[in-house]
């Protein structure tokens, strides 16, 4: 270029876009210990592999001398790169510049970059650090959000979404990330809510600190909003690089195969001994799934939420998978509403994306009680049985030990378009135990025993010798085989083989009508 100037013009204007709140204002986010948007990129992308789109544009607004306070950029830096060479659209939030809020043009380029992500066939990730709307801006930055919430909805099940909470997040703001797929934390340095702690003290008088009222802890084991906690703000976006590792890129491709040296004929001889011969003995599920995957590594979702169901991703002979099991040393497994809406959400995902589901079964039946009633528990189990039901990528269900009443035919059976489902030896399938199967069918003999212990005991050893085990399924063909434990990983990596050409739709339909 004959112009020199031209280009220095050029380098000054990206250096102070760069440069975002100032020099200050950078000092004082580092100080809270938190990263710049851009830093946050550096380290959740492939080196080398950002391109930032919209540097040059800056804010519209005129009133409360907003005019005189323009950067470059706005509140939010967006482009796109890769993550493990594969493409990925960024937006992360810039506190140093007017603490992040959103207003006009901020929402405009976040929704440039969805549509782009949408129309390629690529995930979204968004990195969150905002004060919330830009009050200056009124009803406008209110309408922004809204543009937001759309591009998520129409999004939903077309391409991944990630949120990463990496500060405040609160008001309207939350419901962006509440609509995309998974959402990360990070603790003592992030929150989400509808409204602060000075609004809840003078509304219901309660006096809660911002970490106790939505901190990444609170989201991650009482209200199940988020889906990891990390520890540090690296720790989190590391830990987004490797959940893009399971998830194909949309909704039509398949998910990426990870070739392994863990032998798909390996067979555990420990499976054997795992579960106890004492039926109300607990276990460890999580101990069953890293036996049988490659490498032994389980990447667990919602882990410290809904305990008494455990899901995440893992990988079978290269394959991609998610997996679904009930955690018999937690509430003997049992299922309850929130484990429920866990499990449900879950294979929603999987089934959205090309994900096949493994499902590991010791479920004594659903959580008894007032409040599990009060609470919806009939609407919110019908949640997981829906999803199951609907679910048509393959379906591979493992019985380890029981599979009792309405919770056997909700997780993943036969009857509800089960692909292949193999049971333990040590597997149990009834109505009920037969504990309380004996209470009700004798109850007049254990009424007019002579020794009503004695009589209890021998009729429910009876009872389980006749009915507490598979073979009557398998019988009538609700289980296809039952194996000794140690060959399930050969027998996992087998199915998903059959079932990798697997054709199954659902009747056509605008979209069905899940309980919520």
């Amino acid at each position: 270029m004959s112009d020199p100037k031209k280009i220095e013009r050029l380098h000054k204007m990206r250096e102070e876009a760069r440069l975002a709140g100032g020099e200050d204002r950078i000092a004082a986010q580092h100080d809270r210990g938190r990263l710049t948007a851009r830093e946050r990129l550096e380290i959740l992308l492939d080196p080398g592999s950002f391109h930032e789109t919209d540097m040059f544009v800056t804010h519209r607004t005129h009133d409360f001398d907003l005019d005189k306070r323009k950067y470059l950029s706005d509140s939010v830096v967006t482009g796109w790169g890769t993550i493990d060479g594969r493409l990925v659209y960024v937006f992360s939030q810039d506190f140093t510049v007017f603490g992040g809020s959103l207003g006009e043009v901020h929402a405009e380029k976040v929704c440039k970059i969805m549509d782009m992500a949408l129309k390629n066939g690529a995930p979204v990730i968004g990195l969150n650090d905002s004060g919330g709307a830009r009050i200056q801006e009124g009803v406008v930055s209110l309408g922004a959000y809204a543009d937001i919430f759309l591009r998520n909805t129409l999004a939903s099940g077309v391409i991944p979404q990630i949120s990463a909470i990496m500060g405040p997040c609160a008001g309207g703001a939350v419901y962006s990330p509440a609509m995309t797929d998974f959402i990360f934390m990070v603790r003592q340095s992030s929150y989400m809510f509808i409204t602060g702690p000075d609004v809840v003290k003078a509304v219901t008088h309660e006096e809660v600190s911002y970490e106790d009222l939505g901190g990444a802890d609170i989201h991650a084991t009482t209200s199940g909003v988020c889906h990891y906690a990390a520890d540090s703000e690296a720790d989190c976006l590391l830990k987004i690089r490797q959940l893009l590792s399971y998830l194909p890129q949309n909704n039509v491709d398949d998910p990426p195969f990870v070739a392994t040296e863990d032998d798909p004929m390996r067979m555990e001889e420990e499976l054997d001994q795992i579960v106890p011969d004492d039926p109300s003995k607990p276990y460890d599920m999580r101990d069953v799934i890293r036996l049988i995957v490659d490498e032994g590594v389980f990447f667990e979702i919602h882990e410290s939420y809904a305990q008494n169901i455990v899901v995440g991703f893992a990988r079978l002979g290269g394959h991609s998978v998610g997996i679904v099991a009930n955690q018999p040393s937690v509430l003997a497994g049992v299922l309850d509403i929130n484990s429920s809406d866990k499990g449900g959400r879950f294979v929603r995902f999987c089934d959205a994306f090309n994900i096949p589901i493994i499902t590991f079964v010791d479920v004594p039946g659903f959580l008894p009680g007032t409040a599990q009633e009060h609470g919806g528990i009939i609407r919110h189990g019908a949640k997981l049985l829906y999803a199951y039901c609907e679910a048509t990528v393959p379906k591979i269900t493992i019985i380890t030990r029981k599979a009792y009443g309405g919770a056997y035919d909700v997780m993943s059976s036969k009857h509800i378009r089960g692909d292949l489902n193999i049971a333990w030896p040590s597997a149990e399938l009834a109505v009920m135990g037969p504990d309380g199967a004996v209470n009700i069918i004798f109850r007049k003999e254990l009424a007019e025993a002579k020794d009503p212990e004695k009589k209890k005991s021998e009729l429910v050893e009876e009872y389980r010798e006749k009915f507490a085990h598979p073979y009557i399924a398998a019988s009538r063909g609700y289980i296809d085989d039952v194996i000794e434990p140690r060959y399930t990983r050969q027998r996992l990596i087998n199915g998903l083989e059959i079932l990798s050409t697997k054709r199954d739709t659902n009747p056509p339909k605008k979209h069905g009508n899940i309980p919520l």
